[in-house]
């Protein structure tokens, strides 16, 4: 028989929630996830490894006393209904670590290259008019209206 492993309840929950499923989504794959967040019913290790891959959580995760507080590295305008949308989803995560990682690497690739800082980043300022600011970085970018029609 195998051996049961001692995982919260809690962070059972956490990680299908994060996944933005409910118990039902999870039935055949799972079928005593709600005994296992009950806390009536202990998971062997190989089912919470499978259920970490299908929830896209870290296993290692799945073994803290209480859940991450996972934040966006970047500034969160996600809204549903007009409201600020709480948690950001494993996907969004990855594709924004995947961009900082590409981005990373054509930094370095640019340096190494001898490419200097681009002029246009940081010549703008946040309370800068719009309609004054659009004529400046369409001339940086070479951006022209007549010639676009």
């Amino acid at each position: 028989m195998a051996s049961r492993v001692s995982v919260a309840p809690q962070m059972l929950r956490w990680a299908r929630r994060r996944s933005g499923r409910r118990v039902e989504d999870f039935a055949d794959r799972f079928p005593k996830l709600a005994e296992w967040e009950a806390g009536t019913l202990l998971p062997t290790m190989r089912q919470i490894e499978r259920y970490a891959q299908a929830t896209y959580t870290p296993v290692g995760y799945l073994f803290l006393p209480e859940p991450p507080e996972e934040t966006l590295p970047i500034p969160d305008f996600r809204t549903f209904g007009h409201r600020p949308v709480p948690t950001p989803t494993p996907d969004l995560l990855d594709t924004i670590y995947a961009c900082e990682q590409r981005q990373d690497w054509y930094r370095d690739f640019a340096e190494a290259r001898g490419a200097g800082p681009v002029q246009v980043v940081g010549s703008l300022r946040l309370d800068r008019d719009p309609i004054e600011a659009a004529p400046e970085l369409r001339e940086a970018f070479g951006f022209n209206l007549a010639r676009r029609v």
